[in-house]
C-alpha cells in the first residue's frame, strides 16, 4: 500500500476541518496553536493524511478563556503555512489572516532551537511511533528534532505502573531523570533521538516500530520490566533480533550482561587491571572444595553475581587467622569461624564455614544459622544460564582507603571519583556515610592508572569477554581498588578492578531532576546551571561517540564481499534454493531498508565445465556483480539466485 502509495479515501481531512473550524490545538514543534486546516496545509506532502490526523489528536487543545479573552498571536514557523510573506503581499483570506500577519512581522530568530516547555512532545517524529503508547506527561527541556537527521535514534525508557510515579528514577513527567541529557546529546550531534517506552502488552507493535530506527538507547534499570509485569528475557531477545539486522542497541543485552556479571573478573585476570588468583564458582561442589582452600590460604572477598548496591558482596576472614603460608597447603574445616562484612551496609556478621556455604547455595535454612543480612542467599541458583555464579577474589586490604570510579564515555575517560568508605567501614556505597572527591580525568594523582587502563587494557576487554563484535559501551564505569602493599610509591602502584557496569549507569549531576519524597514535582529545569553545563558536556559527549560509531558501521556496508562471502541470504529468504555459487565475491552490503527488493537470475549448467563458459571461477555470470552493485547503490536489495 505504501509503495504503491494508494490514496486514502477523499474528503477526509475537508469533513474534519468542517466539524472544527474554530478549534485550535497545540502544534509541539514550535508551541504554537493552530485549527486543524492549517495544521494540515503546512504538512501536506510531508506525511500521509491518516498520520495528520493521529498527530492532531495528540496535539494540546487549547483551553477557552472566555470571549472576552483574546488569544495569543501565533509564532512564526519555520516554514510558510499561510502563502503571504510581506506586509507588501495582497490581503490573505481572514482563515490565514493571522498567520500571515505573525509571519510579516516576526522577527528571524528561531523558536524551533529552544528546549521544550511543560506540555510540549517532540517525541512523534521523525520515525512515526504512534502505535505506541505514550507514558509520559511531555518532554521538557528535550531541543527539536533536526529536520534532516543523519541517522535516526530512540531512547527506551520503562514507565513501571506498578511503583508511583513510573519508579524512583523518574521525573515528575515519567522520564527517567537523567534521560533529556542523553538524548539532547544525540540531537545536538544532528541525529534525531525520540524518547520512547516499553509496554510489555504491545511487544511485538514495539520490536516493529523500532526496526525504523539506526539505533537505540536503552535506559531501563534492572528489574523493572518485570516489576511492571512484562520478561527481560523476552525484551532482551528482541533487542538481539534487532542487533542482528545491523541496529545498534546501546548497550545490548549481552555486553550488560558479560560487562555486568561478576565472572568478567576472571576473563581480565592476566591483564595488569586484574588479580591472577580470581576464581568463579557455577555450582555447589565447585564452590565448597574451591572456597575451602582460598580462606585457608588469605582473606578473600565473595561477589554474588545478581546482587546491587553491594548486596552479597562479602569481605570474610579467618576469626583466628590461622592462614597457611601457601596456596593449597590446607582447606578449611566446617567448623571454623568467619568474621564477615557485607558491603551494602557495612554490618558484620559471624558464621561458621558449613554455615556460610549453605547460606550462599540454599539461603535460610535450619544448616545455615541466623542471619542479619537482608539479603536472601542462594546465589549459585537456577544455574549458569540464569545468572547463578559467584567470584572469589583475593582481599585488598587498601580498599578501606577507597575505590576509584572511572566515569568513561566509550573510550574516553570522562571524570574519576575517588570514593572512600566511613570510618571503621569497606564498602563505598552511596548511602553508607562514605566520602565522594572528584578528579578530572587528566588527575596527576592517578596518572599511571590512567595511562595503562586506556593505553594498555581498553582495547582487549571487550574481545576478553567475548563481546569482539560489540563497541565498547557509550556510557560506563570502571572501579578500581589498590591491591599493592601499604608504601608502595604510587607510579608503581597496582590497581585492579573491583567491577564494570554498563547497566543504566546514572548521571549524578541530574539527581536535582529526579523525584523525591522532599521533591514530589521534581524536573529538569531543577538541575542547577553549574550542574547542567556539565551534564550538557556528557550528553555532547556520548552523542559524539554514537555518530562515530554509526558512522564507522555505515562504512561497513560500502566494502564488498571478500572471497568466501556470501551476502545473497537477505532480506528476501532465499534458503529453500540451491546454492549453486561459491561466494559473492566483490558484491556489496545489501541495504537494511531497501526501497525495493530484487534479485538477479542466473544459471549454472551442471554439464558444462564452471557451470558454462560465461562464469567467473566463483560461478557467478562474469558481469553479474556490477549489475547487482548498480542496484544496491540505488537504495534497493539485490541477491544473486540460480
Amino acid at each position: 500500500r505504501e509503495r504503491q502509495r494508494i490514496p486514502a479515501p477523499t474528503g477526509i481531512l475537508e469533513a474534519r476541518a468542517s466539524i472544527m473550524p474554530a478549534e485550535k490545538r497545540i502544534d509541539a514543534e514550535d508551541g504554537v496553536a493552530y485549527t486543524f486546516e492549517e495544521l494540515a496545509e503546512y504538512y501536506k506532502g510531508k506525511y500521509k493524511k491518516k498520520a495528520i490526523e493521529a498527530y492532531w489528536d495528540e496535539c494540546k487543545p487549547v483551553k477557552k478563556k472566555g470571549k472576552a479573552a483574546k488569544e495569543p498571536e501565533p509564532k512564526v514557523k519555520a516554514k510558510s503555512k499561510g502563502k503571504a510573506k510581506a506586509k507588501t503581499k495582497a490581503e490573505p483570506a481572514p482563515k490565514s489572516k493571522a498567520k500571515a500577519k505573525a509571519k510579516a512581522d516576526a522577527a528571524p530568530k528561531k523558536e524551533s532551537g529552544r528546549p521544550a516547555l511543560a506540555g510540549q512532545y517532540r517525541s512523534g517524529k521523525p520515525v512515526n511511533v504512534s502505535p505506541l503508547t505514550k507514558m509520559t506527561k511531555d518532554d521538557l527541556g528535550l531541543l527539536p528534532q533536526p529536520k534532516k537527521p543523519r541517522f535516526k535514534t530512540a531512547l527506551v525508557g520503562i514507565y513501571v505502573r506498578s511503583q508511583p510515579n513510573g519508579g524512583t528514577d523518574k521525573s515528575s513527567n515519567g522520564h527517567r531523570y537523567d534521560s533529556i541529557p542523553f538524548a539532547n546529546g544525540m540531537i545536538g550531534a544532528d541525529m534525531s533521538c525520540q524518547l520512547i517506552n516499553y509496554v510489555h502488552e504491545e511487544h511485538d507493535v514495539f520490536f516493529e516500530v523500532v526496526k525504523n530506527f539506526d539505533a537505540l538507547i536503552v535506559r531501563c534499570n534492572p528489574g523493572q520490566i518485570k516489576a511492571d509485569g512484562g520478561y527481560q528475557n523476552k525484551f532482551d531477545d528482541g533487542m538481539r533480533a534487532l542487533r542482528k539486522q545491523g541496529i545498534q542497541v546501546w548497550p545490548s543485552p549481552d555486553v550488560m550482561e558479560f560487562m555486568g556479571a561478576k565472572d568478567a573478573l576472571c576473563k581480565i585476570a592476566d591483564m595488569s587491571i586484574g588479580l591472577e588468583d580470581t576464581l568463579a564458582y557455577y555450582d555447589a561442589a565447585a564452590f565448597s572444595a574451591g572456597f575451602k582452600k582460598t580462606m585457608a590460604f588469605q582473606p578473600r572477598v565473595i561477589k554474588q553475581n545478581r546482587g546491587s548496591a553491594g548486596e552479597g558482596i562479602w569481605i570474610i576472614k579467618l576469626k583466628s587467622g590461622n592462614y597457611c603460608t601457601s596456596y593449597g597447603e590446607r582447606s578449611c574445616a566446617d567448623d571454623e569461624v568467619l568474621d564477615m562484612m557485607e558491603a551494602n551496609d557495612n554490618h558484620s556478621e559471624e558464621h561458621t564455614v558449613a554455615e556460610f556455604v549453605e547460606f550462599c547455595l540454599n539461603g535460610r535454612t535450619a544448616k545455615s544459622g541466623t542471619w542479619t543480612s537482608k539479603g536472601v542467599g542462594k546465589y549459585l541458583e537456577g544455574g549458569k544460564e540464569a545468572g547463578g555464579q559467584l567470584v572469589d577474589q583475593r582481599f585488598c586490604p587498601r580498599i578501606v582507603e577507597g575505590e576509584l570510579r572511572y566515569n568513561m564515555i566509550g573510550d574516553s575517560l570522562f571524570g574519576i571519583i575517588h570514593k572512600k568508605p566511613k570510618e571503621g567501614g569497606i564498602s563505598a556505597v552511596s548511602g553508607t556515610g562514605s566520602i565522594y572527591t572528584f578528579y578530572g580525568p587528566k588527575e596527576k594523582k592517578f596518572a599511571n592508572l590512567t595511562k595503562n587502563f586506556l593505553g594498555a587494557d581498553l582495547a582487549k576487554i571487550m574481545p576478553a569477554l567475548g563481546l569482539t563484535e560489540e563497541p565498547i559501551p557509550l556510557w560506563w564505569t570502571s572501579d578500581f581498588i589498590n591491591a599493592s602493599p601499604p608504601g608502595t610509591p604510587e607510579k608503581d602502584e597496582k590497581w585492579i578492578v573491583g567491577e564494570f557496569n554498563c547497566s543504566c549507569v546514572g548521571i549524578s549531576k541530574c539527581l536535582a531532576a529526579c523525584i523525591t519524597d522532599d521533591a514530589p514535582n521534581a524536573c529538569f529545569s531543577d538541575i542547577a546551571k553549574k550542574d547542567a553545563n556539565e551534564v550538557k558536556r556528557i550528553g555532547d559527549m556520548v552523542g559524539s561517540k554514537a555518530l562515530t560509531i554509526l558512522l564507522k558501521e555505515a562504512k561497513k556496508t560500502r566494502i564488498p564481499a571478500a572471497a568466501g562471502e556470501y551476502l545473497s541470504g537477505s532480506p528476501v529468504d532465499v534458503s529453500s534454493l540451491k546454492k549453486m555459487t561459491k561466494d559473492d565475491l566483490g558484491l556489496l552490503q545489501q541495504p537494511r531498508k531497501p526501497k525495493f527488493k530484487t534479485a538477479l537470475v542466473g544459471i549454472y549448467v551442471r554439464s558444462q565445465p564452471n557451470g558454462g563458459t560465461d562464469k567467473s571461477s566463483n560461478g557467478q555470470r562474469y558481469d553479474s556483480i556490477p549489475f547487482a552493485n548498480g542496484v544496491i547503490g540505488a537504495g534497493m536489495s539485490c541477491q544473486l539466485i540460480n
